[in-house]
Order: structure tokens, then sequence, then C-alpha cells
């Protein structure tokens, strides 16, 4: 099978090599996700360079624009991301500092995990500190509820092939207004959206690296922790993610975050972001079987529909949908 963006890619490669003297026979992939972006490693013959990262982001599927401006947003505030070094935005390439291969999902064990997530805490209280109105696009309610809708769409009608009765479509439409109305009540910041044990890497300085924030947006203060305490690949009981969550409230309050006095509101808030997320992921992953032909988020469902029906079961509001979550497992 021809690559011609590869090709593109190495043409473009060839014309940078002076400057960051890379070593063109390294070149070899380094990861790819969801999305139509992969990554490749290169080996630059300067010592102080090491390994860079090319990123190949198809300009008409992935533009780099928010990719570069949330870049350059979360640096401001003191994040550890990639330096951009080149960019070739019109054919959709960059060349950025490499932050290494040691995942977060990897690292985590059970002796390694306070201190990790410590690390990740005071990252997320920093991005969340730099917060302003205006400068990334708003989860509104109408981002909420088109992921939402990605649920009933492709993992209950599309993955499981459920014929929802008019009672069960009116339970879940009510559910979704009373998690979107939740959502939407809490104070707002800059949130990464996919601020998780995968897109997390242990650095020796300024720990985490943090991967994969284009997609950010200004919204709930929750939806970060939610991602990374009730996270789709790896599970926590519940008295550590209770824990972990008090000292992020905790570190937030003291640095002047505007987050609820009560610790009980604030985790039921965390609940019922999670719940948004969760309903949308498995949407997504779903829908990534079945549309893009990516089977590898399947095995990851069970996890994700767990964490769903278990914050449904735990609000009295949110019953109806437990019971239909409930019902996917023998689907």
């Amino acid at each position: 099978m021809i690559d011609s963006r590869l090709d593109t890619l190495r043409n473009w490669l060839i014309d940078l090599k002076p400057n960051w003297q890379l070593d063109l026979s390294t070149l070899a992939p380094a990861s790819a996700d969801a999305s139509f972006r992969r990554y490749f490693r290169i080996e630059s013959k300067n010592s102080d360079l090491g390994s860079l990262i090319v990123m190949d982001a198809p300009p008409q599927h992935e533009p780099l624009d928010a990719f570069i401006k949330v870049d350059l947003l979360l640096s401001k505030a003191g994040l550890n991301v990639p330096k951009i070094l080149q960019q070739n935005i019109a054919e959709g390439f960059l060349l950025i500092s490499d932050l290494g291969n040691k995942t977060y999902l990897a690292e985590l064990n059970d002796a390694s995990a306070d201190s990790l997530y410590k690390d990740a805490t005071h990252a997320l209280v920093q991005m969340q500190l730099a917060s302003k109105p205006e400068v990334l696009p708003n989860y509104d309610e109408a981002l909420l509820q088109r992921e939402l809708d990605l649920f009933p769409e492709w993992y209950l009608k599309k993955h499981l092939h459920m014929e929802l009765t008019d009672l069960q479509n009116s339970q879940i439409k009510q559910a979704f207004e009373l998690i979107i109305q939740n959502n939407l009540a809490q104070a707002k910041v800059y949130v990464h959206r996919d601020f998780h044990s995968r897109n997390l890497m242990v650095t020796e300085k300024n720990n985490p690296g943090v991967l994969d924030f284009q997609d950010a947006v200004y919204g709930p203060i929750t939806y970060d922790a939610s991602s990374l305490w009730r996270d789709a690949y790896i599970a926590w009981p519940e008295e550590r993610v209770i824990d972990w969550v008090i000292k992020f409230w905790e570190e937030g309050r003291k640095n002047g975050l505007p987050m609820k006095d009560d610790f009980g509101q604030f985790y039921r808030d965390f609940e019922w972001m999670g719940l948004q997320r969760h309903l949308k992921v498995l949407g997504i992953f779903a829908r990534l079987f079945h549309r893009d032909g990516k089977d590898a988020y399947l095995k990851d469902i069970p996890q994700v529909l767990q964490y769903a029906i278990a914050t449904a079961n735990r609000y009295i509001e949110l019953k109806p949908l437990a019971r239909i979550l409930e019902s996917t497992r023998s689907a």
C-alpha cells in the first residue's frame, strides 16, 4: 500500500535535516491515536536534542491550529507540553520535542499511584488557574448534548442492536437533561478533555508530560478530574479515588480555584461529570469500531460501563438510566 503522506513527510524532514541534525534512517512509528493523527520518532545527532517526535495530522481531518494554540497556552501555564520546533501547517506536519515513552498507564501501580497522581493534580490545578473566558471554545449545552447522543446512537443501536421503547427513550432524554443541567452549573475552567493515563507521560522534570490536548475547551471544573480518576484504562478502589479527589479539591481551594465549599457537593459534581463522559465514551468506542474499523477499544467497554452503572445507581433520579445500562450487560 502506497503511503503518499509518508513520502511527503520524508521530503519535509530532508529539508529540516541540517538545522536539527536529523538521522533520517531512524524514522519509525511512535504511536497512533483514535483520530487521523499519527506520530513518528526520529533521532537527532545533536546530543542535546536526542529523539524528536514528528506529528502527521492530515489538514482536511486534523488541522493543526488548535494544537499549536493550546500547546502555547499550557506551556505559559507552566505545564510540561511538547515544544514546537518546526511547523508545516499547509501539509499538516509538526516537529516537536519528545516527552518519552513512559505513560502513566504503564507506570501506575499501588506503590507509585499516590506520587504520580500528586504530580498530575498539581499540573491540573496549574492549568485551571490559568483559565480565562473567551480563549478556548465553550463546553456548552449543544456540545454536551452531542456527546451524550453518541451513547444511544452508536452504543445502544449500532453496537448492541437495541430497539428502545418510547419509555426508555423518554428516560434517557430526561437523564441527559439532568446530567447537562449539573454540568453547566459547575464553575468553568480550561478543560484538557482527555487528561488520563494514556496521555500523561512520566518525565524526570516537571512531571507529568501532557499530550493530546488539542480538543481543549472552557468548561466544568470536575471534567479532567473525572477523566483522571474514573479512567477507562485503569480502575482504583473507590476509597482511593475519593482520597485523590479530596487532595485535588484541597489544593484547588488553597490556590483560589472556584470549587464548592462542601466536598460532598463537589464529589457529586465529579460523579455526574464522569457519567456524562462515560456515556460519551461508550458511544465513541462503538463508533471507532463500526465506523473506523478500530477494535482496540472494545476491550475497555466493560470498565466504562461499570463506572456508568455504579454512578447512575447512586442517585435516585438516575435509576431509570441505571436499569437501561444494566440491561446492556446481557445484550
